[in-house]
């Protein structure tokens, strides 16, 4: 069973029944919504209720007669002694908190209101599901239960790093490599915070930050994922002007989300341990051979001005440069559309 058993006040467990089924599922085993009902001390009704709840927020699950009902493959929950096992020693000993949260309206909200971690450490928050998950410029982020990964990490630094703006880029390429250690041969980086493939978007980075003139600075590192959608996410994503892929179209045996986000920390934590001395530098040459725009005709919309051009890479500062008839011009924020033609 991949919930630890806990200690509840007068032997209650607070956690609502839709949680308590899906985390009891997660042993990839069919279960009776009979021994599901035993278990958890609930009558069968509430199981199937607290199931279609779990349907409505879009959770894959398969459902047999006389077996019952399992997650469906790649579908899982997430464990924080899970992702602590999987660990290097170095990376454990930097964290100062780990958290999974069923349901909260944006992890990297969270984590922005809290206190930051101390210099050096980091601070972690994972959710099965976002009320309010959020990209760029507001934009909303759809992530399924069990079918994607959302992740913050809080990190302070003593004071600014040059070259903070391309902090996401940098998170792009250790966050492509990681996925690329696991199996995921090809995934794309479009400027400056996308991971896409042939098919779509993959997912996002957003960073957000906290900081006073000559004080330290609280950086929140976002990470949205696409694990495992189903086709009513694909529809909602499309309905927002969007094409979205995930991983499971990447390969048929995906490894656990526990594996995942082990495997996402560990690079993060060595990226922002080294950025303030080392910055972009490092990333530049993985970046390049990532990205998505490189020679493609572009539109480049900045602060109420759109800009035609030819992409032509990124700078040791992570500007996007364009080539235009105007000559190259350099970018250090916008949003970028790519001609389909291209």
């Amino acid at each position: 069973m991949a919930a630890q058993a806990r200690a509840y006040v007068n032997g209650t467990d607070p956690r609502p029944l839709p949680q308590r089924v899906f985390q009891r599922l997660d042993s990839g085993a069919f279960l009776s919504g009979e021994t599901l009902a035993a278990e958890l001390s609930v009558t069968r009704a509430a199981v199937w209720k607290a199931v279609e709840q779990l349907r409505d927020l879009g959770v894959q699950l398969d459902a047999q007669t006389h077996k019952g009902y399992r997650l469906s493959p790649g579908v899982g929950a997430l464990v924080p002694e899970k992702i602590s096992a999987g660990l290097p020693d170095e990376a454990r000993a930097r964290l100062e908190a780990l958290l999974v949260e069923w349901e909260i309206e944006s992890t990297n909200t969270r984590l922005l209101e809290a206190l930051p971690p101390r210099a050096g450490f980091a601070s972690v928050v994972l959710a099965e599901h976002q009320t309010g998950g959020r990209g760029r410029r507001g934009r909303g982020w759809i992530a399924p239960p069990g079918g994607a990964i959302c992740l913050s990490l809080a990190w302070q630094f003593p004071d600014m790093p040059a070259d903070l703006s391309a902090l996401s880029l940098a998170v792009g390429v250790v966050v492509a490599d990681a996925l690329e250690d696991l199996g995921f041969a090809g995934v794309r980086l479009k400027w400056p915070n996308d991971l896409v493939s042939p098919r779509g978007k993959l997912g996002g980075i957003l960073i957000e930050m906290r900081a006073e003139a000559g004080g330290p600075v609280h950086v929140v590192v976002g990470i949205g994922l696409n694990v495992v959608l189903d086709e009513a996410a694909r529809a909602a994503v499309a309905a927002m002007g969007n094409a979205a892929d995930d991983l499971r179209s990447q390969r048929s045996e995906l490894p656990d989300r526990n594996e995942i986000v082990a495997t996402f920390l560990t690079r993060l934590i060595a990226l922002l341990t080294d950025f303030p001395r080392h910055g972009l530098l490092p990333s530049l040459d993985s970046w390049s051979q990532r990205d998505a725009l490189q020679g493609r005709e572009v539109r480049v919309e900045n602060a109420g001005e759109i800009i035609g051009g030819v992409a032509r890479g990124i700078d040791a500062h992570g500007a996007l440069l364009v080539e235009t008839p105007a000559g190259v011009l350099r970018f250090i924020s916008g949003e970028v559309s790519v001609r389909v033609d291209s």
